[in-house]
């Protein structure tokens, strides 16, 4: 186990993205590998039982939200207002979702028997006590994934006597399949971490577009079936079918839409002339929206005008 790697001793040119802990915690966090062993074991007869999610603060990915809102039968805007609050992921206003929790921090699924949504719950609390570190050297081109170990003292899973290493851990958790669904999204978020300095604020619009697509599935579903949508990218009827159906693959199709919006990979085509069409259209709207101001505020001028010489009268 490197007991000597704290995940925040990387050079200056690297930047970390992590989904550690469904907690804060002072505790700092060891560095680990997929062979670094653990000694761990949750279960109901362990005397912390529920001490964790009892001040949850949990981090959620695209495919938590997918697996969530399916388990509970609803929708993902409803999911979205009933369940998660909303934070920034970086200083430029990159939106974040954690988990809703009641007044006193305990997540809102704790039950006295453990986690009501245990089969579908999100990477976070897969991982506890461990978790996922990704880093991203700005003069390299692909990422590096590392794990984490955090030992708090109320957390007495760790005196058990079940040991495994992170690999085998990660594997019985069931954690394999989020990070591989959520590997993209993790990516775009690490890239625009490292060139975030080049790159600048994204607009309010790219904002809104990395929310929709990251997390609100229905809604990312009817702005990629619009019409203008179709009419802008080069897409064929069974990609269309697909997306209509399959929130994962729609999931997937919303981070090449991102990396295309955020880092200009033309990944996705756009139909010849499309572009140009619509900054026509839009050159037409807002001559239309400027002409309307222009009436409207000779409107308010000449009433003005004409109480004034009223009021004069």
């Amino acid at each position: 186990m490197n007991d000597n790697k704290d995940f925040n001793e990387n050079t200056e040119d690297e930047r970390n993205f992590s989904f550690e802990l469904p907690h804060s915690s002072p505790v700092s966090p060891t560095r680990l590998e997929l062979d670094d062993e653990l000694k761990f074991r949750c279960h109901r007869g362990v005397s912390c039982w529920n001490q964790c999610c009892s001040r949850a603060d949990v981090t959620l990915a695209p495919y938590d939200i997918i697996r969530m809102k399916d388990a509970l039968g609803v929708d993902t805007t409803e999911f979205l207002k009933e369940h998660t609050v909303p934070f920034e992921l970086d200083m430029h206003g990159v939106p974040g979702l954690k988990l809703r929790t009641d007044d006193s921090g305990a997540c809102l699924f704790m039950k006295e028997e453990g986690c009501s949504v245990y089969e579908n719950r999100p990477t976070a609390c897969r991982y506890y006590p461990s978790g996922l570190l990704s880093m991203k050297s700005i003069s390299e081109a692909s990422d590096e994934r590392h794990f984490l170990l955090i030992k708090e003292d109320h957390c007495k899973g760790h005196d058990e006597e079940q040991i495994q290493t992170i690999g085998e851990y990660r594997k019985a958790q069931g954690v394999e399949k989020y990070d591989d669904l959520n590997l993209e999204w993790y990516q775009i978020i690490l890239k625009k971490k490292s060139t975030g300095p080049t790159i600048g604020k994204p607009s309010d619009m790219s904002l809104q577009m990395f929310f929709m697509a990251s997390y609100d599935m229905d809604r990312f579903r009817r702005f990629v079936m619009s019409d203008a949508f179709i009419k802008m990218y080069d897409l064929t009827d069974d990609e269309y079918a697909k997306f209509e159906t399959d929130d994962i693959a729609l999931m997937k199709f919303g981070f090449q839409l991102m990396k295309q919006v955020f880092f200009g990979e033309l990944t996705i085509k756009e139909r010849e002339g499309a572009w140009e069409k619509r900054v026509e259209e839009r050159k037409e709207i807002l001559e239309f929206r400027k002409q309307a101001e222009i009436t409207e505020h000779q409107r308010k001028t000449d009433e003005a005008r004409s109480a004034s010489l009223d009021d004069k009268e």
